[in-house]
C-alpha cells in the first residue's frame, strides 16, 4: 500500500505554498485562487523524468512524491505531481477527485496512463473544473467540466468532447481540436495507478525510460516555456522560441541553470 497525503500537516502546506511562490494568506478557495495555484505550480515545479533515466526510477508513492518536490525542489511525472498537488488542494479545502486518462497524444488508446484532477466545491463552492500540472504543455488554467464548446486554457482554446467512450479533452490548432486525453469523470485510488506507474518506467520502447527531459512554464506575458531534452534547448520567453544544442558537457549546466536541479546518476551506457 502507497503512502498518502490525506492529512497534510499545516506546516506541510506552508513549506508546500513556499515552494511554489505563493503564501497562504493570499489563497482564496475559488476559481481564481485554483487559478493561482495551478500557474505557480506550473512555473516553480518541473515536468521532467530524471530519476527514470538516470538512477532508481520512482516511487509511486504521494508522500514520497511531496519530498521529492518539496524537500529535494525536483519536479515529476503526472503521477508524483498532480498526486502531489491533489494533498495540496484537499489541505486547503478544496474537494478533488483523481481521474483516470488515456494519453492520446500518439494516436486512439483505451491505456488509462495519465493521472489528471477534478477540483470542486471549497467554502466558495467552486463548481467542478478540470485540473492538471503533470502534462507538459497542456492546460495552464482550470477549464470548466461542465461547459461545453472553447474554453481559454490559458496558453490557447481547449474543449471538452464527450463521446461514449469518455470525455475527450481537445486543444485548437489553427481552428481545429487535436486530441490530448480522454477520461471519465470517475474517481481512482491513488493505488490504481501503479501497475501502469511500473510499466512505463520498465518498457524500454518508451521515452520515459530512455529519453531525458525536464520542462516548465515561463511566467512571462504571454506565457513561455523551456525544455531540455537529450541534446536540445528550446526557450519560449513569449516573443517567441529559440533553440540551441546542448552537448553531455553542457547539458548538466543547462538543467542547473534552466531548472535548478542536479542530474540524479551518470549517463546510461
Amino acid at each position: 500500500m502507497t503512502r498518502t497525503l490525506a492529512e497534510m500537516r499545516d506546516g506541510d502546506v506552508e513549506r508546500y505554498l513556499e515552494r511554489i511562490g505563493v503564501e497562504r494568506a493570499t489563497i482564496t478557495t475559488d476559481l481564481e485562487g485554483l487559478t493561482r495555484l495551478q500557474r505557480a505550480h506550473l512555473v516553480h515545479v518541473p515536468f521532467e523524468n530524471l530519476d527514470i533515466v538516470f538512477a532508481d526510477g520512482v516511487p509511486h508513492d504521494q508522500a514520497a512524491a511531496f519530498d521529492k518536490i518539496v524537500t529535494k525542489r525536483r519536479g515529476g511525472w503526472c503521477f508524483e505531481l498532480n498526486g502531489a498537488f491533489a494533498g495540496l488542494l484537499d489541505a486547503l479545502g478544496f474537494d478533488v477527485i483523481l481521474l483516470g486518462a488515456a494519453v492520446l497524444l500518439g494516436g486512439p488508446s483505451t491505456v488509462i496512463d495519465h493521472l489528471a484532477l477534478e477540483v470542486s466545491g471549497g467554502p466558495d463552492d467552486l463548481e467542478p473544473h478540470l485540473v492538471d500540472v503533470g502534462f507538459g504543455d497542456g492546460l495552464i488554467r482550470p477549464i470548466a467540466l461542465n461547459r461545453s464548446g472553447p474554453q481559454d486554457g490559458g496558453n490557447g482554446a481547449y474543449e471538452l468532447l464527450p463521446s461514449p467512450q469518455g470525455t475527450t479533452l481537445a486543444r485548437h490548432v489553427g481552428g481545429v481540436p487535436e486530441a490530448q486525453f480522454r477520461f471519465k469523470r470517475v474517481a481512482h485510488r491513488f493505488d490504481d495507478f501503479a501497475p501502469i506507474s511500473t510499466s512505463l518506467q520498465t518498457d524500454s520502447t518508451k521515452h520515459w525510460s530512455t529519453k531525458p527531459f525536464a520542462t516548465r512554464l515561463l511566467d512571462t506575458t504571454p506565457p513561455g516555456r523551456v525544455k531540455l531534452t537529450t541534446d536540445r534547448l528550446e526557450v519560449d520567453e513569449g516573443a517567441g522560441a529559440t533553440s540551441r544544442d546542448v552537448t553531455s558537457d553542457e547539458w548538466d549546466g543547462v538543467l542547473a541553470e534552466w531548472f535548478e536541479m542536479r542530474r540524479p546518476g551518470p549517463w546510461p551506457t
